[in-house]
């Protein structure tokens, strides 16, 4: 499934759930299915304009950052001899130890402490995104013509790897992250606060809404209903990991059925349309207080 570039061009990202959901006509539009595009994420790291500015006191900055690596600064793991380790599938068997990179952590309770959860396709969990052990992978996938309708971020490894940092430099509201599945990278999501993101102006938002973008990278993951067993792992995980948040959004692209759909099928509520610069999207919501009815 995938989602459509919400709000900017800048914007989070698209969903490639709905590609897991549309075993029907052969064709997965919607690679992030979750949220229909890059909506929230990434555009806030890239359009100043449609930012809402948070500042952290630089007293709290030099707490969190006493090496003082600047504000969103991180660093790669590196061998001795300075390289970084090329990627494998192999290293995602277990949780890694993989610090978030922005320099005050994230604003969503430490994605990287997760750890894994169990679901019926196996399991699953978040890793944060690595620029230079991620980037080839992620690349191609967004490369893939079923997806580049929604992320619009085709094209050379640069333009993904602009996407990517500028979450990874920002403040960690938006948090790019693979999913692993039994060991396995086949998706890419975006994890982020909804209430901070230009996605706000367009909805209720309330504190702590927490927003998700995915995209099924594999093409033998999708068509099976996958997308709808991972979006409701992750969307019960947030809620699990994240007190505070009452609620997990998502905006598909109104036109992307099997998104919209796969969102329906993981416990998510057709809540309103709403007008993105991007595009018209359907508002789907999980509520903490209807995850055991829905």
């Amino acid at each position: 499934m995938s989602a459509t570039r919400a709000h900017t061009k800048s914007a989070s990202v698209p969903s490639a759930d709905a590609d897991a959901d549309a075993d029907a006509a052969g064709t997965e539009l919607d690679p992030d299915a979750e949220t229909g595009a890059a909506t929230p994420g990434t555009d806030q790291g890239t359009d100043s304009e449609d930012t809402l500015e948070l500042r952290l006191p630089e007293e709290l900055l030099a707490l969190l950052d006493p090496e003082g690596t600047g504000r969103g600064g991180h660093r790669e793991p590196s061998r001795d001899d300075g390289t970084t380790p090329p990627y494998t599938a192999q290293p995602y068997a277990t949780p890694p130890n993989t610090a978030l990179t922005p320099a005050c952590g994230d604003l969503l309770g430490n994605i990287a402490d997760w750890g894994p959860v169990t679901t019926p396709a196996g399991v699953f969990h978040l890793v944060p995104v690595q620029v230079h052990r991620d980037l080839p992978l992620i690349s191609r996938w967004m490369n893939d013509p079923a997806v580049t309708a929604f992320w619009e971020l085709a094209g050379p490894q640069r333009v993904t790897e602009e996407h990517l940092r500028s979450q990874l430099t920002g403040d960690g509201r938006s948090v790019p992250c693979l999913g692993v599945l039994e060991g396995t990278p086949m998706s890419y999501w975006e994890i982020y606060r909804a209430d901070l993101d230009p996605l706000a102006r367009h909805y209720p938002a309330r504190p702590h809404d927490t927003g998700i973008h995915l995209l099924i990278g594999e093409v033998l993951h999708r068509g099976r209903g996958l997308g709808s067993t991972l979006l409701r792992a992750l969307a019960d995980l947030v809620l699990d990991k994240r007190p505070a948040c009452a609620r997990v959004i998502a905006e598909p692209d109104l036109r992307n059925i099997p998104s919209v759909t796969a969102f329906l099928s993981a416990g998510f509520r057709f809540s309103a349309e709403i007008d993105l610069p991007a595009k018209r999207a359907a508002l789907m919501v999980r509520e903490r207080s209807l995850r055991d009815l829905l």
